[in-house]
């Protein structure tokens, strides 16, 4: 049977996760496979975590740069932003993009992050992995397995913190899009990652740091996130963009140049856009209820676990139900999927005490009975002392009536 839905103040369909099926957005899709020229490509809603779009999203590639995603956020999570950061050696001589770092140099841990996510500095790259796990080879194990925690990651191994090629560091677009999703979520991630220009002051030299995304000058509502580019990688982009109330992240990966992974990005990110919107549902907390059995008055109450959001396609209305097993359905074109609802039984009848019920105040049969019981007692009582009486007085007058013949 299914149960009529109450107290929803919008009539729309309940969050996806990243698994959703690809199918629901070729309903609306505009966009195939072989228009992009990166070899692997995903866009998934950031708040919802629905994926719009894919293109051999589980297939393992190098990442280069786009590595800093995950060292920026690991850093923000387990570090102390205001700690003061040694530059090693190691880490000035480190090659590839660098930020110029000195050996000895003193930093905060803050800089080196705005110098590794906006100028994709390998050398704050490393001077970050010396100091929160001391060597690098210590970082990866230590990344990995905070990746695996929190964010669920099963396709991705990290074998240092600046994504420079190492046979053995890879990740697919599917987990670059968990962990970009997961990142932004931070508020400091978020504003590094979106800052345009930044006055820096190194040691050995000022100057004014540009943000290396082009997105956020180029595309209308860009938030971020991330490029890359290694020889073996070839150029990798991870991009994000919010309009109105829906933002959605897009990963590209190996594009033959940077001007296709940014073209890759810019198609995505349209798509989703022309397509899709994000609307809120229900805050957590938030309740639905019904009768327990049909001609039972009792009511279970189901609430939602966490604030809940929904991908819609734009013109399709959702169909949400109620059903008997607590889950809240979702129907919209060819989705169907389910969401599970904490459930509240109704509270059980306080058990009978012997003379009563302490709920409804009715005496219980048992108490009425022993009432009438006392009631006939002090009846019998009543006569039999009254015959008693009788008796004494009559056998008095008798007595009294023989001392007069006598």
């Amino acid at each position: 049977m299914r149960f009529l839905l109450t107290n929803l103040l919008v009539v729309v369909m309940v969050l996806f996760n990243l698994g959703m099926p690809s199918a629901f957005a070729e309903e609306s899709s505009s966009l195939e496979p072989n228009t992009l020229i990166g070899q692997s490509a995903i866009l998934i809603d950031a708040t919802t975590g629905q994926v719009l779009f894919e293109k051999n999203p589980h297939e393992k590639l190098y990442p280069a740069s786009i590595t800093k995603i995950a060292t920026g956020i690991y850093a923000i999570e387990k570090g102390n932003l205001d700690d003061t950061v040694t530059v090693s050696k190691k880490a000035r001589r480190e090659e590839g993009t660098r930020v110029y770092l000195e050996e000895g140099e003193k930093i905060t841990l803050r800089n080196l992050l705005y110098g590794l996510l906006m100028n994709s500095g390998n050398d704050a790259g490393t001077a970050i992995a010396e100091h929160m796990s001391q060597t690098t080879e210590r970082f990866a194990v230590d990344l990995n397995a905070y990746l695996k925690e929190k964010v669920g990651v099963t396709e991705t191994n990290f074998a240092n913190p600046h994504g420079l090629h190492d046979p053995n560091h890879y990740t697919t677009a599917a987990d670059m899009a968990k962990i970009s999703r997961y990142a932004m979520k931070n508020p400091v991630f978020r504003e590094i990652v979106g800052t345009k220009r930044l006055p820096w002051h190194g040691q050995t030299w000022e100057t004014v740091l540009v943000n290396h995304n082009k997105l956020l000058r180029e595309y209308e509502g860009a938030t971020g996130i991330k490029n890359g580019f290694t020889d073996q990688a070839m150029h990798t982009l991870v991009g994000s963009a919010k309009r109105g109330e829906t933002e959605l992240i897009a990963v590209t990966m190996k594009a033959s140049t940077s001007a296709n992974a940014y073209k890759d990005i810019k198609k995505l990110l349209d798509f989703g856009f022309q397509g899709f919107e994000t609307k809120f549902i229900a805050k957590k907390g938030d309740s639905f209820s019904e009768v327990a059995v049909p001609g039972n008055t009792s009511v279970v109450t189901f609430t939602a676990k966490e604030d809940l959001y929904a991908t819609v396609p734009k013109g399709v209305e959702p169909l949400v139900e109620l059903k008997t097993d607590g889950s809240l359905s979702v129907h919209a074109g060819k989705l169907a999927i389910s969401y599970p609802l904490l459930r509240h039984d109704p509270p059980a009848p306080a058990p009978a005490t012997i003379f009563g019920d302490s709920e409804s105040g009715n005496p219980h049969p048992l108490a009425r009975y022993s009432v009438l019981i006392v009631w006939l007692g002090m009846n019998l009582f009543l006569i039999a002392y009254t015959f008693s009486r009788v008796q004494r007085n009559k056998r008095i007058r008798e007595r009294s009536l023989q001392r007069r013949f006598y």
